[in-house]
């Protein structure tokens, strides 16, 4: 039991808890102590200090905002947040309610009436900024690997494509967001026609297509590492055996490259994250971006609290999402846990 406990914490990067499980299956605790103050005491007390730091100094900085908001405002910030979430999902319950009450009346009176459901118009809260933000950059990120694994394994597989690729690859990698932002945005508006049945917004789109085309490369170029640096044997062995060229691809070239695209995924979904917040400012997408951009144009008393706390949020998403994708490539990369 205790060896799948530690598995399972290794595979996800929980790998503060690997102590306590050694010492509960009975192992020397003084030597498991000694670990677990590494891995856990100190980035707490890291961290413990940063506050500490943080606090003092903060209140010594004056900007046209106001004085930099420390550790306590943050943290009451964060509060009143979820306090908006709260009160802005209320009046969503109660615009149904109504609505409903309105409907089951109209049907009362005319069984043949014509019922309309109405979207609630509220603003969105933080939370759902968040959310906004997880859909952009997964739909952004999707749309990358599928079109970064194809590519890579064609570049890995034949010199020719590679060496056509790779001058496009060089110079199109280091391009910024906000450079590719104004091109999007003129394509989508020119392509994307929104109406009242649209799925998404053009914001969406230009956000997605945004974090699409600076995420991709990573992924691209350690598939063309990895399918290039496949056991040439593996290879004799598909054309020996005739396998056609799909076959070859999913038998060998896929299962063998696996680690290096996971690797690429990562960083992939690592870049897409940083791209999105500014593809949402200048997009006006409502997520994480948006949010930061209208607290600055603001200007309250708590804007700076408030940006604060999204910095922190989208430093913890970020974490998460590494974690995520480390655990999937540590679960394909063939390796014993």
């Amino acid at each position: 039991m205790s060896s799948k406990l530690i598995k399972f914490f290794t595979i996800t990067g929980l790998t503060w808890f690997v102590p306590l499980v050694r010492i509960a299956a009975g192992e020397n605790p003084t030597q498991q102590m000694r670990q677990l103050f590494l891995v856990m005491g100190v980035p707490i007390i890291a961290f413990v200090l940063f506050l500490g730091l943080w606090s003092v100094s903060a209140s010594g900085v004056s900007t046209s905002l106001g004085a930099i908001p420390g550790p306590v405002a943050v943290w009451d910030e964060v509060g009143g947040l979820i306090a908006e979430h709260a009160a802005e999902q209320t009046k969503k319950a109660e615009f149904y309610q109504r609505q409903a009450q309105r409907n089951k009346e109209k049907l009362a009176e005319d069984p043949k009436a014509e019922i309309k459901i109405r979207p609630y118009t509220g603003k969105p809260t933080y939370l759902d900024k968040i959310l906004t933000s997880l859909r952009t950059v997964f739909a952004g990120f999707v749309i990358a690997t599928l079109i970064a694994v194809p590519v890579g394994i064609l570049c890995g597989m034949s010199p020719v494509i590679n060496t056509a690729c790779n001058p496009l690859i060089q110079i199109f990698k280091p391009v910024s967001p906000l450079a590719w932002l104004p091109i999007v945005t003129l394509v989508v508006s020119a392509v994307y026609v929104t109406s009242e049945d649209s799925w998404f917004e053009k914001s969406f789109i230009t956000s997605a297509i945004t974090v699409t085309l600076c995420s991709l490369w990573p992924t691209l170029i350690n598939t063309a590492v990895g399918v290039s640096s496949i056991d040439r044997d593996l290879v004799n062995v598909g054309k020996v055996l005739r396998l056609d060229w799909a076959t070859q691809i999913k038998r060998i070239i896929l299962p063998s490259a696996l680690p290096f695209i996971f690797t690429g995924m990562r960083l992939s979904l690592g870049v897409g994250w940083m791209v999105l917040i500014a593809a949402e400012m200048l997009a006006q997408n409502p997520g994480l971006g948006k949010f930061v951009w209208d607290e600055f144009q603001n200007g309250s008393s708590n804007s700076l609290s408030r940006i604060m706390v999204a910095v922190f949020t989208i430093g913890l998403i970020g974490f998460v999402l590494d974690r995520i994708m480390q655990s999937l490539q540590t679960l394909f990369s063939f390796q014993k846990v």
